[in-house]
């Protein structure tokens, strides 16, 4: 009877291309590879988010609490169109990116958490959501909300986005839009990447999700905010 059940709580999915693999060198001359995973890649990537949820510091608390609900609800079939981008420097994990596709013409961008502060990985993760979302599902524009005075800054200000009037779905603050014309005006400036990824940094990337350990995730997040504001 349950499984019966089941298959009226599961919502439907919409046809989608892969997004192709792209490498972006860092300032610090490494390359991250940024790809599409599946469902099955969630179980890991919740265990890389887990540790955020404790940091209040940036709003790393409401955003980690709100990606892993995201992560979850996308792995038990419980949310509609979702897809995930992940960043990788030598496996490890140092990004990840969400959106869900509200209508075959508008799509609505989750979140962004990067793990490894300082290197505009976040900003670089957003960008290939948003490139995805463009050029390859064909939207005519992706609505965004910020929960930071960074997220603020990284998109609404530097993407110059349009406001637009009711409540993102995440609630909250007022929503914006990235329309095509605005992406492609941005893109020369705001999309990095090269593609096709050699083999060799493919095969790592593929070969293991790599999750940094609790204490060097908090590190990673805390002690690059430290840095900059020394």
């Amino acid at each position: 009877m349950d499984m019966d059940i089941e298959i009226y709580l599961r919502p439907p999915e919409m046809e989608t291309p892969p997004y192709p693999p792209k490498v972006i060198t860092l300032a610090t001359g490494k390359p991250m590879v940024v790809r599409q995973v599946d469902r099955d890649a969630v179980p890991i990537l919740l265990n890389a988010v887990k540790p955020t949820l404790d940091i209040e510091r940036d709003y790393y608390d409401i955003v980690g609490a709100r990606v892993y609900a995201e992560l979850l609800g996308w792995y038990r079939y419980r949310v509609r169109d979702e897809f995930c981008l992940i960043g990788q420097i030598d496996g490890l994990l140092v990004g990840i990116v969400n959106t869900r596709s509200y209508s075959p013409t508008v799509d609505v961008s989750l979140h962004t958490l990067a793990i490894e502060r300082g290197l505009r990985i976040g900003a670089h993760l957003f960008a290939a959501k948003m490139e995805y979302s463009i050029e390859y599902l064909g939207r005519d524009e992706v609505l965004i909300t910020a929960e930071s005075p960074i997220g603020f800054r990284r998109w609404m200000i530097e993407y110059g986005l349009e406001k637009r009037d009711g409540q993102h779905e995440l609630g909250g603050a007022t929503p914006y839009a990235l329309t095509r014309a605005l992406y492609f005006r941005n893109k020369d400036r705001l999309v990095a990447g090269e593609r096709p990824v050699p083999p060799e940094l493919m095969e790592v990337a593929e070969r293991e999700i790599i999750v940094a350990s609790e204490d060097d995730i908090l590190e990673k997040i805390l002690g690059a905010k430290r840095r900059v504001t020394q």
